[in-house]
């Protein structure tokens, strides 16, 4: 597994100007745009490492990206949330399960969080 895990820290994709497969097709925020470009280096280096940590275990992509959207809706991150919510549908997730990931998360991080998760969920299903 290591080797795995080292062969995509180390591997230098060929088309690193255009984006990973699974990020959105729609037009990204201008601040992420922003700061991709002013960092390029920062940019490759973090996708890299979702890149390893995604190929460390046994979790498929769909559920990768529900757990990470439980995790950016523990933080309040709304474009988090956003990101993962579209890469989980692109990755397979029915809007049921993305839903019932944040309604789960009630018990843990409490329902303010989860109402605030549930209306930004919303404005990613909502335009689709």
């Amino acid at each position: 597994m290591r080797e795995r895990i080292l062969y995509y820290f180390l591997q230098k994709d060929e088309h690193s100007d255009q984006k990973e497969k699974h990020m959105p097709k729609e037009k990204l925020p201008k601040m992420y745009t922003d700061i991709r470009k002013r960092y390029p280096e920062l940019s490759e280096a973090l996708e890299a490492l979702g890149k390893a940590a995604r190929a460390a275990g046994p979790l498929n992509e769909k559920t990768s990206h529900l757990v990470q959207l439980a995790a950016a809706a523990a933080i309040r991150s709304e474009g988090s949330v956003h990101s993962h919510v579209r890469r989980a549908l692109e990755a397979g997730a029915k809007k049921e399960e993305i839903y019932h990931t944040l309604v789960l998360l009630t018990s843990t991080i409490g329902f303010p969080a989860v109402s605030a998760a549930i209306s930004w969920t919303d404005d990613v299903i909502k335009k689709k």
